[in-house]
């Protein structure tokens, strides 16, 4: 029900994800009626919907600091508590974010060792993505937490890409004496964990050069990182669209090259933030995600299931503790 289109959008995009994933069975919570409304007439996709009815919406405006005492009902609070209850492997929302980490914490809890969750999310590279935590969730963060985010991020970068991944911390340049105190002692204990591979600081012109896979920042400064790069994007693909409608020299070859690489930086294929940390899987969704950037965020819960991330991080992190 959350985000910029609501259902209007999030039942379209659950109908398309259901068509590109043939072995998943979704549940949509939010108005009864509303949702049943926007079914097509004789879908098959449609036998592997259920509708789990919820009379209360958390609307963008409202404060999270109030969700667990007068939301209970709300579509965002009653998903989340299907995951607890192992009823459903994952969930996917647009919704209030500062709602729906305070409701994450509250029902799944924090896994043992970590003392907040992070957003993750992906940004594109010149030659592969990165990913970037956290982006939203703790504006301030102690270096504890980052090394703590360093860890969860090179988990979930390993559980995708079966190999060691490369962790930075994002900084205003690489000399070891520069940055805030608390990225100059978090990169002091990554360099002494042996289960990370830390590989130092990366400037913010660096992101998308494919020198890590994982970046590291606290949540004020990764949330303008991603929204700025998400607008440079979208720049980027009007320029694009202005040169194919507007010159006709283009040949065919170079038209496709053009169209390929629009797709290619598009920020809705790389919608779909994880909350890592959590005994479950969330996946936030951008509000103003088109149908086709929540099929993306869709697609990014079905990764985390078929990885395990939560527990993989939980194995890790026990780990480390036990070696420290």
């Amino acid at each position: 029900m959350g985000g910029d289109g609501g259902a209007k959008l999030t039942v379209p995009a659950a109908i398309q994800a259901l068509s590109k994933f043939p072995d998943i069975v979704l549940s949509l919570v939010g108005d009864q009626d509303q949702i049943n409304s926007l079914f097509p007439e004789n879908s098959q996709a449609c036998a592997r919907l259920q509708v789990v009815h919820a009379p209360d919406v958390i609307a963008d405006e409202d404060n999270p600091g109030n969700v667990l005492r007068s939301a209970k009902q709300s579509s965002m609070y009653l998903a989340t508590k299907l995951v607890k209850n192992e009823q459903v492997q994952a969930m996917v929302s647009a919704g209030n974010t500062g709602a729906l980490l305070m409701i994450g914490r509250h029902l799944l809890k924090t896994i043992p060792g970590i003392h907040k969750p992070a957003i993750v999310a992906t940004i594109p590279g010149a030659s592969r993505q990165t990913y970037l935590l956290d982006v939203g969730a703790n504006p301030d963060c102690s270096a504890q937490q980052l090394f703590e985010f360093a860890v969860m991020g090179s988990v979930l970068a390993e559980s995708l890409d079966e190999s060691p991944a490369r962790v930075a911390l994002l900084n205003i340049g690489a000399e070891q004496y520069k940055g805030t105190d608390e990225v100059r002692h978090a990169a002091e204990r990554l360099q002494q964990c042996s289960q990370v591979n830390y590989v130092g600081f990366v400037e913010a012109n660096e992101l998308f050069e494919g020198l890590a896979d994982v970046v590291v920042c606290d949540g004020f400064v990764g949330n303008v990182t991603i929204k700025s790069s998400a607008g440079v994007a979208n720049v980027v693909k009007k320029l694009l669209a202005g040169n194919l409608e507007g010159n006709f020299t283009l040949d065919s070859s170079s038209t496709s090259v053009v169209t390929r690489l629009a797709a290619q930086i598009n920020p809705q294929r790389f919608n779909g933030a994880s909350l890592l940390g959590l005994q479950g899987s969330i996946i936030k969704s951008h509000g103003n995600a088109t149908e086709e950037g929540f099929v993306y965020a869709i697609q990014q819960a079905v990764t985390e299931i078929e990885n395990t991330v939560p527990q993989l991080i939980a194995e890790k992190v026990a780990s480390i503790i036990a070696a420290n």
